[in-house]
């Protein structure tokens, strides 16, 4: 059995959860997800939990799809409870971000500012110039928009600039030495 399957998900008394057919849907404070589910898996709504169920002693897919299953339902009651939040900060002279609306413009040491339209639900705060905090309900929407964000001057190794998840630390290269006789 899957290690991570066999866990069952607990629902606060905040959140709802509701199965039709073959799709999962969940609703909280901080916004509603959902899912729809593989074919050899399905779940029980309990009170207070959700437990997933497969046929893993058959079928040697069915076993990798119940723990994923369980973590994507997981995120999914995270997400609508206590909600997920990512920070970027930007190094490097003159990078910074400012917010307006739904745009993050972030002058990046290209010739004009880059503008990103922010997914629906992504929610963006800049605490001082150089720090972005992402906040969202859906896991993945939130690590997909970080990675676009990433994308438009990823870390490089030479001077450590460019848009680096916060706590990252980028491994440094030594650069190019004398003229060797």
């Amino acid at each position: 059995m899957s290690r991570i399957g066999k866990k069952p998900v607990v629902v606060p008394k905040s959140v709802q959860v509701d199965l039709n057919g073959r799709e999962v849907r969940v609703k909280g404070p901080k916004g509603e997800s959902q899912f729809r589910l593989p074919d050899l898996v399905d779940i029980e709504v309990g009170d207070e939990s959700i437990q997933v169920k497969a046929d893993y002693i058959n079928n040697k897919r069915a076993k990798s799809l119940m723990g994923t299953t369980q973590a994507v339902i997981q995120n999914m009651v995270t997400g609508v409870s206590e909600g997920f939040s990512r920070q970027l900060r930007l190094v490097g002279v003159g990078y910074r971000a400012k917010v307006s609306g739904s745009t993050l413009e972030m002058t990046l040491g290209f010739s004009k500012p880059v503008q990103f339209e922010l997914p629906q639900f992504v929610t963006a705060e800049v605490e001082s110039n150089t720090l972005i905090t992402l906040t969202c309900h859906d896991k993945v929407v939130l690590g997909q928009a970080c990675a676009q964000i990433r994308a438009f001057r990823p870390p490089e190794p030479y001077q450590s600039k460019g848009v680096l998840y916060a706590g990252e630390r980028v491994r440094r290269k030594a650069g190019k030495s004398g003229k060797k006789l």
